[in-house]
């Protein structure tokens, strides 16, 4: 199977199956990165990644990566999935609208992850990154 036969077969997963999954490996990503920036304490580990896993923040990285033009065509329709997707689960400490933004972001993620694109992965979580540590993104504290 190619990867454009995958691409088919991830197009029909819900919206909110891909954002669990992004939501994972995002997680991943950036505790990974507070733990080679040498963050190895759990409580502070789990106080420092919200500054870049926040609903807030992943909705201001959507906001930036089309500012900057770096999504491509089916990333933006993965993202739009997940935004537009019916989620059960109600937003906490945020507004409707940043919840469902970063559920798109989260899609995104997943379904990059499940297409076996890894080496976009990497570079759109280190852009990320990137994004939170040069102070251009807000987040909840």
């Amino acid at each position: 199977m190619s990867e454009a036969d995958d691409n088919i077969q991830y197009r029909q997963l819900n919206g909110i199956v891909l954002a669990y999954l992004g939501d994972a490996v995002y997680e991943v990503y950036i505790r990974r990165h507070l733990i080679d920036e040498g963050v190895a304490r759990p409580n502070q580990l789990q106080r420092f990644a919200t500054k870049y896993v926040s609903a807030k923040a992943q909705a201001g990285l959507i906001d930036l990566m089309k500012q900057d033009g770096i999504l491509s065509d089916e990333e933006a329709y993965f993202f739009k999935r997940g935004r537009n997707a019916k989620s059960y689960t109600h937003a906490k400490n945020t507004s409707v609208v940043t919840y469902r933004i970063s559920t798109g972001f989260e899609a995104l993620f997943g379904f990059l992850s499940l297409s076996g694109q890894d080496k976009r992965l990497d570079e759109l979580a280190k852009w990320c990154i990137d994004q939170v540590d040069a102070g251009r993104v807000e987040y909840e504290r």
